[in-house]
This record gives structure tokens, sequence and C-alpha cells, in this order.
């Protein structure tokens, strides 16, 4: 039962094979069973293909039965319609565009295996990758808010610069007026005198606008710090909200590209090995010899192809003989002198009845 269904699968003539010896049969059995394994390789391979795109069972098996399904149709296609020649060269010239066909097949095959099989390394790739993406995606926000966040923090530096400018005017006074009271520097005079109380006033009123300014720039420094509190709020969100784009990067050309970047030896190795079983029955036919199977199908070919050159000649004999036959026959007609007199008398006889037709006609009008 298994037999039949692997040579079912080869796209033999089942009929004419179970005429021919167990051998012959084994051999397009084990034809057909590289077929139908190459086929379900395809499904399993485009069905995990697939889900890594839908993330969905059910899309990713339906469609993966349908290319599992035409795959197979194709390589049954292939090895049913690679027919055995006198010379090898023929054989092999026959094959080249199945070979182009079957190599485009496999590498679309062990793509998606390799996916599977270096899934680990692929994900590290992709660990690495997202980490950069996320680097350089905080990198190109703070460019849109970082130019705003320095020029308020230059504005509450200018505004704490002014503060601390008052701060060092308004000691200087004190040292002056104190100075003045020991009789260091000044007057020289020691006391609370009229020059003291002068430069004491002055430093009383430069600690008034100091507190008055403190207060000012106090309430401005806030508002700033408040503004730039707003911007780092915002540049968060930011972050938060495109951050689940970037750990979504893993769908199938991000890990086709990231497994590009991984060592191609192992990938080329895979991607050997199905092409070797993708080739397998079109090598296998080109290797084998002619066997009873081919001699069998030719000879039924070619007694068909017999029996249509032989009615095709036979309908070109007709239509020639026909043709010969009919131009001496009105060659004999022609030259007969009865016929000629029988059809002038019939000739005229028409030509008198369609004048007479026409005088009743014109009459008629008149």
């Amino acid at each position: 039962m298994l037999g039949k269904f692997f040579i079912l699968c080869s796209g033999a003539d089942a009929d004419v094979l179970d005429t021919c010896s167990k051998a012959e049969q084994n051999k397009y059995a084990g034809i057909g069973a590289t077929v139908f394994f190459t086929a379900l390789m395809a499904f399993i391979a485009a069905s995990y293909a697939l889900y890594t795109v839908f993330d969905n069972y059910y899309i990713a098996i339906g469609f993966g039965l349908v290319w599992g399904l035409l795959i197979f149709n194709l390589d049954r296609y292939i090895v049913s319609t690679l027919k055995k020649k006198e010379r090898k060269y023929q054989e092999v010239l026959q094959a080249i565009p199945r070979l182009i066909l079957a190599l485009i097949i496999a590498i679309v095959i062990s793509k998606p295996l390799e996916l599977k099989i270096f899934k680990k390394e692929i994900d590290q790739v992709l660990l690495t990758e997202k980490n950069r993406m996320t680097l350089e995606n905080q990198e190109e926000i703070a460019l849109q808010y970082q130019p705003k966040i320095l020029k308020l923090e230059e504005n509450i530096k200018a505004l704490q610069n002014e503060i601390s400018a008052k701060e060092a005017e308004t000691n200087a006074l004190y040292d002056i007026f104190i100075n003045e009271a020991e009789g260091t520097a000044g007057t020289g005079l020691l006391g609370k005198g009229p020059v003291y109380k002068e430069k004491r006033e002055k430093h009383d009123a430069a600690l008034a606008e100091l507190n008055v300014l403190k207060q000012t720039n106090a309430e401005k420094i806030n508002l700033l710090e408040n503004e730039i509190s707003q911007l780092n709020t915002a540049y968060q969100d930011q972050v938060v909200q495109d951050q689940p784009v970037i750990n979504n990067f893993d769908g199938l050309m991000a890990r086709i590209d990231a497994l590009g970047k991984l060592p191609w030896l192992p990938s080329f190795f895979i991607f050997l090995l199905f092409l070797a079983i993708e080739t397998a029955p079109i090598i296998t036919k080109l290797l084998s010899s002619k066997g009873e199977y081919d001699f069998k199908i030719e000879e039924a070919e070619s007694v068909v192809a017999t029996w249509v050159n032989q009615k095709v000649a036979q309908r070109k004999l007709l239509m020639d003989t026909d043709a010969e036959l009919n131009t001496e026959i009105y060659q004999d007609l022609k030259n007969e002198k009865e016929l000629y007199d029988y059809k002038k008398e019939k000739a005229q006889a028409l030509l008198k009845l369609q004048a007479d037709a026409f005088h009743k006609v014109q009459a008629k009008g008149l």
C-alpha cells in the first residue's frame, strides 16, 4: 500500500509499472518517497515561516499546506517529465531548467528551517539589535527635547548667577559699613558716625533688593524647573510609547537579516542538504540506466506517434488524390460539346426571364 502511494508520488504510470520487475517498481517508489518527503519538509518550513509572520497556528498551517502541495506538484511534474534519451548530454540539457527550479525550491525550503535551527543565535543577534535601536531611538527623541531643556537650564543658571552677583554686592557693602564702624577703613574713625549710617543704609537697601530678587527669581526658577520636568516626562513617555515597536522587531525579514549576520558555513551546509534532497529524484533519473519502465513507456508513446503519423499521412494522401480526380473530372466536362450547348441554352433562358421581369417592374412603375 505504501509502495503504491510512493509510486503515485513519483508520477509514473502505475499500470505500466505493474508489468515491470520489482526492482523497477522499488526504484520509482524510492523516487516518489523523495518527492513526498521533500514536500513534507516544505510544508513544515513554510508553516514555521508563516507562523513567525502571522503568529497564528491555523493561518500558518493552512498556507503551509498549500505551499507543501505546490512543491509536491512541482517535484512530481519535474520527475515525471524527465525522459530517458539516447545520449546523456541530451538528458542533462533537458534537466537543466528543472535543476534551476530545484535550486530555487531548495533555497525557499531551507531558509525557514535555518531560522528555526539557529533560533537561539538569532534571538541573541536580535537582542543586540533591539538594544542598539533603543539607544538610537532615545538619542533621536532626545534631539527633540534636549535643546529646549538646555536653554531652560541656562535661564535657571542666569537667574542664579544674578542672585549670586547681588549677594556678592550686598556682602561687599556689609564689609564696608563694618569696617567703617571698626575704623579699619573709610574715615578711619571708630564708632557709628554719619558715614557709617550712610553705608549701613546702602547695605540695607541692597539686602532688601537681594531678598526681593531671591523671591522673584525663585518663582521664575520654579516655573522653569516645572517646564523642564514636563519635558523630561514627555521624553520618557515618547520612549515608552516607541519601545513596543522595537520589542516587536522579530518578524521574518528581521530574522533573515539576523541570520545573515551569523557565520555562513552552517547555513550553507543546511542549504546543501536541502539541495541534495530536492535534486535527488532528478539526479537519480540522470544517473540510472534506461530501465524496463522507460522502454515500455517509449514503446507506448511510439505506438501512438506512429498511429497519428499514419492517420495524418492517409488524410494527406486522400486529399491529394481527391484534388487530382476533381481536376481531371472538370477538365473532361470542359471539353464536352453537349454539356456546353446545354449550359448555353439554360443561360439564355435565364437572361430572357430576367429581361421580362425587369420590363414588368418598369411598366408597373409608370
